[in-house]
């Protein structure tokens, strides 16, 4: 299983000097998998690059899954290329969600007011499937869903290939409860053993008391999560948009220190744009 991001930004996407190494785009990601398929979770406003990418390699058949329809999730799908050739084929996973989902998200983000082209100048054919509310495939790869503490809901992933485990758990806040999301200890468990997890990271602790029930979570609580379920690599995700990179190393830093003063064996980073992990 191949992971490549496209974007880690959170919010909105941002740009500027102080955002060179980190990269200002927002969610996308990239997963390739041994049978050949081509997943992508997002579409924020990395998709556009990535989908320059995919015609460049003349790859036209892609399997899509959401975690939410936050703007900063959904806004690049517009500008996604591969949306204007007629020999693209864009399969559309419900995943947790109900069968309607991607279509009503499509319509949402198409169209007047919103964006000039609507969803019926797509030429790419669009497919769309309903998945199993728990766990399904996707060629080599075994999906399960679980329920984002977020407001207005979403959903994680964790992806499982030859024995490798990746979670991705976006947009989830370990410190205050929201309506249909799930205990500290239910991601704890979920994560327990994997081999990558990406998790929200969007604030400090200081930050954090002022933004409590606003979805996201201090990056401290991510560490000590990811620390308590053994996982093996952590890649900070969601990054705040005013995040420097300077900002951002300090962080990576001072949970490194941590990981060394407990005598764990836990790998940590920050996901930059373009930043790739092979499991």
């Amino acid at each position: 299983m191949q992971i490549k991001c496209w974007g880690s930004r959170g919010s909105v996407p941002v740009s500027g000097p102080e955002y060179l190494k980190y990269g200002g785009d927002t969610t996308c990601l990239e997963i390739r998998t041994r049978s050949g398929h081509i997943l992508i979770i997002d579409a924020g406003t990395g998709i556009r690059r990535l989908g320059d990418n995919l015609i460049k390699e003349e790859r036209f058949e892609y399997h899509l899954l959401f975690t939410h329809c936050h703007w900063d999730h959904i806004i690049g799908f517009p500008f996604f290329k591969p949306l204007l050739f007629k020999h693209a084929r864009l399969i559309f996973h419900s995943g947790a969600f109900p069968k309607s989902f991607p279509q009503k998200l499509l319509f949402r983000i198409m169209g007047p007011p919103n964006f000039p082209l609507k969803v019926s100048d797509i030429e790419a054919e669009r497919v769309f499937v309903e998945d199993p509310s728990k766990t399904f495939e996707i060629g080599s790869v075994a999906i399960t869903p679980i329920a984002l503490n977020h407001p207005n809901t979403g959903y994680g992933y964790k992806l499982e290939e030859d024995g490798k485990r990746f979670v991705f758990l976006t947009d989830n806040e370990l410190g205050h409860m929201h309506p249909h999301g799930l205990v500290p200890s239910a991601y704890r468990a979920f994560s327990e053993g994997a081999d990558l997890l990406l998790h929200d990271a969007e604030y400090t602790p200081r930050e954090y008391h002022s933004t409590v029930c606003w979805g996201h979570s201090s990056y401290r609580d991510v560490l000590e999560l990811a620390l308590e379920a053994g996982v093996g690599t952590l890649g900070l995700f969601h990054l705040n948009r005013d995040r420097t990179d300077s900002d951002m190393d300090r962080i990576v830093r001072d949970c490194r220190k941590t990981i060394t003063q407990r005598r764990h064996r836990l790998k940590c980073l920050a996901v930059a744009c373009g930043t790739r992990f092979e499991l």
